[in-house]
């Protein structure tokens, strides 16, 4: 358990209903009431009551105030809690008090969790405008890439804060993102430029965060399951009454079992819940809820979305895929991807990979990686639960580059560029991981064993096959340009094939 701050705290009454509100570090300028709500302002020994906050939606995450745990060897102690939302959604961000009285924030992103502290810049940074999407800029000598730029807005805030942006009203916020250099032990990394009014002054709050497990930060004081209650987790299909279940604490979609209506709970399950209806569905290979043992973890299928490619310029050139979202309680997710080219395993990258000028190379963590499909996408159906709001019908363009049996993705939308990072997996193995052994037939794809896994005998009898369909090729054209009146048609003309061997066309599946 963290130990308590070296600094001295200070209490004192609300403004507005009497009861303590307590300040625990010396950088905080705002609290919200846990009783009344009133949002108060400090100033020197005085308390000043502003207004009176929103309530939380009911995000069932499993932390909570009073936290605690270590980073590095330094305690921490969750004291403040804000409530985010933008066009893709909706997330919490924590406001950390460390041991040595320095403030930090821990934050979802993309599944897990982000623990980032303020930084100061050299120079001044541009207005949110004049980063785009997908533009590289340095700060302080280090590359980052810019991931998202989203007009966001303050829903409602708990405890005591460092700051407190004006509720409901909207204002820029931007995201880049580096690879990481093992050169010199820089790990991939997220930069936050905030820019909602501060109390210094300051034009844009800035804050550098890397990805931590909830297992490695030794937290205490969080909640046994990530939800408040039973009554919480359960409530009525908005569209024809069914019982709806929610399991996960960061749950933003799921869909009815019943009707099979797309549910959105990004304003929590109390709130009016919006539901779209889904016909013609998809039928997963692998059930939701089914166990797997991958990575020496228990894995559970939580969610499932059906998703449709189309090359560029191409309008026949369509390929589908499916993909699998898998949880664990301390890891996190990650997804299974389905297609037609083979299974794989991956997960959604802190730091954002070096994309080479023409995107046909990138570089993640010291590796290169060749593109080797490029095509828009389309989520055609989903199924079960996710922490972000997906929904039916959401298009990207994405990106697959490959470096042997590892993969690495990015997908580009209207406001967010994400990357995903992974390796492929034998179908035995899946099957295998997920106890249908006696369905191995089913998870069989048209991906090649890899030729690191052939024998020698293997890769004779693969060498002496390409040996005798050249012949054959060959022999079949020089059959059909052979006159039998003029020339002895069983001998070889010695002509090459004149073009590129074997047409090939993947015609399916690039994810």
């Amino acid at each position: 358990m963290a130990e308590p701050s070296p600094q001295r705290a200070y209490r004192a009454a609300c403004p507005g209903c009497g009861a303590p509100v307590l300040f625990r570090s010396a950088q905080s300028t705002h609290a919200v009431c846990g009783y009344c709500q009133s949002t108060v302002v400090r100033q020197g020994e005085v308390l000043q009551r502003i207004g009176k906050m929103a309530e939380l939606f009911d995000d069932h995450s499993p932390l909570q105030l009073g936290a605690s745990g270590k980073i590095g060897g330094m305690g921490f102690v969750l004291v403040g809690r804000l409530q985010y939302k933008s066009a893709s959604g909706t997330w919490t961000e924590w406001e950390v008090v460390q041991d040595d009285g320095q403030t930090a924030f821990l934050s979802e992103d993309n599944g897990a969790y982000v623990y980032a502290r303020p930084r100061a810049v050299a120079r001044a940074l541009p207005e949110a405008k004049h980063l785009r999407l997908g533009a590289t800029t340095a700060i302080d000598g280090r590359t980052y890439a810019v991931t998202a730029n989203s007009s966001v807005q303050l829903l409602a805030a708990q405890g005591e804060l460092p700051h407190l942006p004006p509720l409901g009203t909207p204002f820029d916020m931007v995201e880049l993102r580096s690879q990481g250099d093992a050169s010199d032990g820089q790990a991939p990394g997220v930069l936050t430029l905030d820019y909602s009014p501060t109390l210094s002054g300051q034009p844009v709050a800035v804050s550098l965060g890397t990805t931590v497990l909830l297992e490695d930060l030794q937290m205490v004081g969080i909640k046994a399951e990530s939800a408040k209650d039973e009554k919480g987790r359960q409530f009525s299909c908005p569209a024809c009454g069914a019982p709806v279940q929610v399991d996960f604490g960061s749950t933003k979609r799921l869909t009815c079992a019943s009707c099979h209506s797309l549910i959105d709970l990004t304003q929590g399950v109390g709130a009016e819940a919006v539901a779209a209806r889904q016909t013609e569905p998809v039928e997963p290979i692998i059930a939701l809820g089914t166990q797997a043992q991958l990575q020496g973890k228990q894995w559970q299928v939580v969610g499932f979305q059906h998703r449709m490619g189309q090359e560029p310029g191409d309008a026949d050139e369509q390929f589908g895929w499916s993909e699998y979202l898998l949880f664990n309680a301390q890891r996190g997710f990650q997804f299974l991807v389905d297609a037609e080219d083979g299974w794989s395993l991956v997960k959604p990258t802190t730091g954002a990979p070096s994309l080479a000028k023409g995107g046909q190379s990138a570089i993640y963590l010291g590796t290169t990686y060749k593109l080797q499909y490029a095509y828009r996408a389309e989520t055609t159906y989903v199924a079960g639960e996710f922490y972000w709001p997906v929904e039916r019908g959401h298009k990207s363009f994405n990106r697959d580059f490959t470096s042997g049996n590892n993969l690495l993705s990015q997908e580009e939308a209207a406001n967010e560029i994400s990357w995903s990072a992974g390796h492929k997996l034998r179908a035995e193995l899946v099957a295998s991981a997920f106890g249908m052994k006696d369905q191995a037939a089913l998870l069989k794809r048209s991906d090649a064993q890899p030729t690191s896994e052939l024998s020698f005998k293997g890769k004779a009898i693969l060498v002496v096959a390409i040996i005798l369909l050249i012949l054959v090729f060959n022999w079949l054209e020089h059959r059909q340009d052979c006159d039998p009146n003029v020339q002895n048609c069983a001998t070889s003309s010695g002509r090459s094939s004149g073009g590129s061997w074997g047409g090939y066309s993947s015609g399916g599946s690039h994810k």
